[in-house]
């Protein structure tokens, strides 16, 4: 069963911060900056080409790859692939986001080639991963107000975080990358994405009272992403296990 206590939490994140993990990021170009500032406050290290000569190479050194469907062309399925292959060859955590594919047939048609693959998380809100069905044997996380975490007949809900970061593009791609960095370094992977999903919504409630707005709350959130400790884990962390485990 995952141990998934506050305190599991920050001991997760401190093996981030030390390992340093290398997270490849194959994302659209909206979000790059701020998904890449995302991992490195938290402990990562993130790369983020899309090239076609160069993809391979990158997946190969890192830990760990986070898929991001947003800002979709040919040439970026085409990186995608190549990536998930290395990815897959080399056992290496990797996680796809089908942003908006409730908006068009031909990104939903990408999102279930790709999820055949078994990524070892699947996230998107709740329109999303109601078109993707189920996923037997991949941790699912429908996002939310509270975030729902589902793998076999484990569940966990998350219910940290804050309204401001539905106004700033690019949070829940940052939250993709930060779970990535969590599954390099914790083999279970309800406890790494849980623990993920707890610091950024720990993060977010810690930045709010410091912003003005969604855009003073972009940088209050990476700075309470840079400091977040174990005190505020142990706090303000709000987990609901449901577990059916027979």
């Amino acid at each position: 069963m995952s141990d998934i206590t506050p305190q599991a939490i920050a001991g997760m994140l401190a093996r981030v911060r030390e390992a340093r993990p290398r997270v490849h990021c194959l994302m659209n170009s909206v979000v790059q900056k701020f998904t890449a500032d995302g991992i490195t406050v938290v402990g990562g290290i993130p790369s983020m080409t899309g090239s076609l000569e160069e993809v391979e190479s990158f997946v190969g050194r890192a830990d760990a790859l986070t898929v991001n469907l947003g800002t979709l062309d040919a040439e970026r399925r085409e990186a995608i692939r190549l990536g998930v292959a290395v990815a897959r060859e080399q056992g290496k955590p990797w996680i796809v986001d089908p942003v908006h594919c409730d908006y068009s047939p031909s990104r939903l048609a990408f999102a279930r080639e790709l999820i055949a693959l078994q990524p070892t998380v699947v996230r998107g809100n709740r329109a999303e991963t109601a078109l993707i069905g189920e996923t037997p044997g991949i941790l699912r996380i429908v996002t939310g107000p509270v975030d729902l975490l589902q793998i076999g007949r484990a569940s966990v809900e998350i219910g940290n975080g804050h309204p401001f970061m539905a106004q700033v593009t690019g949070t829940g791609c940052l939250s993709g990358g930060v779970i990535a960095a969590f599954l390099a370094t914790e083999p279970d992977a309800l406890a790494a994405a849980s623990a993920a999903l707890t610091v950024t919504g720990v993060a977010a409630e810690l930045a709010a009272p410091h912003a003005r707005g969604p855009g003073t709350f972009a940088a209050a959130f990476l700075d309470a992403l840079a400091t977040v400790g174990d005190t505020d884990i142990l706090h303000l962390a709000r987990i609901r296990h449901d577990h059916h485990e027979h």
